[in-house]
C-alpha cells in the first residue's frame, strides 16, 4: 500500500458474480482506490449476495502491477434440503 491509498484492480471472477460490481466497473473502470483496505474490503462486503462471494487478496509482491490488490469473486453453491452434501470419510478415499 501507498501513501496514495490502496489500490484494487477488479478481476473478470468479481464482474461474472456480482451484478454490483460488473456495473461499478462500465461506469468507472477496472480499477479503484480506496483509502485503505479495510474499505476495500467493506465494498467487497457490500458487492457479495448469497453465493456469490467477492473479496479483496493481496497483489503479490512479484506481480508486474501497481495494484496493491485484486477484487476476485467466486459463486459458491447452497447446500440446503434439495442439494444435501455428503459426509465421507479417510476409508471412503482409499476406494
Amino acid at each position: 500500500m501507498t501513501d496514495d491509498g490502496y489500490l484494487v484492480a477488479v478481476k473478470p471472477s468479481a464482474r461474472r458474480v456480482s451484478a454490483r460490481v460488473g456495473q461499478w466497473v462500465n461506469r468507472e473502470g477496472t480499477t479503484r482506490r480506496f483509502d485503505s483496505k479495510p474499505l476495500a474490503r467493506e465494498w467487497a462486503r457490500a458487492c457479495s449476495t448469497g453465493p456469490a462471494t467477492v473479496w479483496v487478496q493481496d497483489a503479490p509482491a512479484w506481480a508486474d502491477t501497481d495494484a496493491d490488490g485484486y477484487l476476485v469473486g467466486r459463486r459458491f453453491r447452497e447446500a440446503g434440503p434439495d442439494r444435501p452434501g455428503r459426509q465421507a470419510t479417510i476409508a471412503d478415499a482409499d476406494e
